[in-house]
């Protein structure tokens, strides 16, 4: 079992004075993450739930060391990969709405340069794409210009490119960002098999009902800082999702 820990994580972003005036504030810095900790495990799956702009995507940049900390630690194991990320990456895939993929190349050129990235063998990678593209349903446009696919499918195919390694912790931010009802039920049954494979996979979304569909634990994010984190029956006590974080929500407020 592999665990992924977050402890105290800190960040703050200089604001230009566009941003501080449609923030409409007089500071030049934003704290976008303040004191967040969690630990997400092996064959489960871990929700972070909060609306937009309460630092799920900076949060999950820290995890994958895409950016560093003001303060606070993530570890992989025993391992700090904050202050050494050596060898690290090929454990985690990341997917976010920042991944851009080539216009011009197809499904399947996507596929191949990624798994040249991560220097899978050919016969290996070629199991895995016939894998992943049936899963999702793929092979009827693997040979279609990016450009000329709709934006459901390139979800689909910046997800599938984003796990060509097989990595043992996959971090979705809104991983059903942009899909029709068909491809966000095909995620979502991928979300749950890889749970039974023993991966860890974490997600970050202001969707409820996708939380509750496939989180086994999840944490309510607010302003840069956790306000609950709980298995999802305990965060429910017996109410939707929804009620109880607008619940948590106003007692967060209240307490300023």
């Amino acid at each position: 079992m592999h665990t992924l820990r977050a402890e105290n994580l800190v960040k703050s972003f200089k604001l230009s004075r566009k941003q501080s005036k449609s923030l409409n504030t007089s500071t030049q810095m934003k704290l976008a993450v303040d004191g967040i900790s969690f630990s997400a495990h092996s064959g489960e799956v871990f929700g972070l739930l909060g609306p937009n702009g309460a630092g799920k995507t900076t949060t999950m940049r820290m995890l994958t060391t895409l950016i560093k900390p003001d303060s606070g630690n993530v570890f992989y194991d025993d391992k700090n990969i904050i202050e050494d990320s050596t060898g690290i990456r090929s454990e985690f895939a990341f997917l976010t709405t920042d991944l851009k993929l080539d216009m011009k190349s197809t499904a399947s050129d996507m596929f191949d340069f990624f798994s040249s990235l991560h220097h899978i063998p050919n016969a290996e990678a070629k199991k895995r794409k016939e894998e992943l593209f049936d899963t999702f349903g793929m092979n009827s446009y693997a040979d279609t210009k990016i450009a000329k696919l709709s934006q459901g499918m390139r979800q689909k195919v910046s997800i599938v490119v984003s796990v060509v390694h097989n990595p043992n912790f996959i971090i979705f931010d809104e991983p059903t960002n942009g899909l029709d009802i068909i491809a966000a039920k095909e995620v979502k049954d991928f979300i749950s098999k890889m749970k039974e494979d023993g991966k860890c996979i974490i997600i970050s979304t202001h969707l409820f009902d996708l939380v509750e569909k496939i989180c086994d634990r999840a944490a309510i994010i607010i302003d840069g800082r956790i306000v609950k984190n709980d298995t999802l029956e305990n965060l429910m006590n017996g109410s939707s999702l929804e009620d109880a974080f607008y619940d948590y929500y106003v007692k967060y407020k209240k307490m300023g």
